[in-house]
C-alpha cells in the first residue's frame, strides 16, 4: 500500500473540502498544497501569480510539491499541480492520486472568484479552455478517477474509500 493519497483535479472540484474529511475518516493526516505555497511565498496564491507572473507561480508551486515528504498523509493538490512534472513524480512515488472528477458545467458553477483565487490561468484562458487542456494531464497521472459532479460531500468521500478499499 502507498502510504499517501493525492487530490488532483479542476478548481473548485471540493480537493481540499473532501481531503479533510478523506483525511478524518482514514485516520490519516491532511495537507492542502496551496497553504504550503502561501506559506513560503508569504503571500495568496493570487498576489504570487500577480506579482511574479503565471510562469513564475507554476515554478513554484512545481518546487515545493517536489519536495514533499510525507506519509499517511491526504493532499490536497491546486488545480494546476499537474503542469509540474517533478512535483507529479514525486507525489506518484508513494501515494495512490485520485483524481476528482466533475463536469465543466458544475465547476463553473462553483467559482465564483476566479480571479482573486489563485487560479492559473493564462490571458484569454477560460474554465472550458483550462478543462480541455488540464483533463488529460489528470486522467495521465491518476490510478483512480471519481465522478463526483453529482456527489455531495459525503457521498465523494464514502466512493473514494470504496474505490480504495473495495467496501
Amino acid at each position: 500500500m502507498k502510504k499517501n493519497i493525492v487530490l488532483i483535479g479542476m478548481p473548485g472540484a471540493g480537493k481540499s473540502t473532501v481531503g479533510v474529511l478523506l483525511a478524518k475518516s482514514l485516520g490519516m493526516d491532511f495537507c492542502d498544497t496551496d497553504i504550503l505555497i502561501q506559506k513560503q511565498t508569504g503571500t495568496t496564491l493570487q498576489e504570487t501569480i500577480n506579482s511574479k507572473g503565471l510562469d513564475e507561480f507554476l515554478k513554484i508551486e512545481n518546487s515545493v510539491l517536489a519536495g514533499i515528504k510525507l506519509e499517511n498523509t491526504v493532499i490536497a493538490t491546486g488545480g494546476s499541480a499537474v503542469y509540474g512534472r517533478q512535483a507529479m513524480e514525486n507525489l506518484c512515488k508513494n501515494s495512490i492520486v485520485i483524481h476528482l472528477k466533475m463536469p465543466v458545467e458544475t465547476i463553473k458553477s462553483r467559482l465564483h472568484n476566479i480571479t482573486t483565487r489563485g487560479i492559473a490561468l493564462k490571458k484569454g484562458d477560460t474554465i472550458e479552455s483550462l478543462f480541455a487542456e488540464r483533463n488529460p494531464l489528470y486522467l495521465k497521472y491518476s490510478e483512480i478517477t471519481v465522478e463526483s459532479g453529482n456527489l455531495d460531500i459525503e457521498s465523494t468521500v464514502t466512493k473514494i474509500i470504496e474505490s480504495l478499499y473495495g467496501f
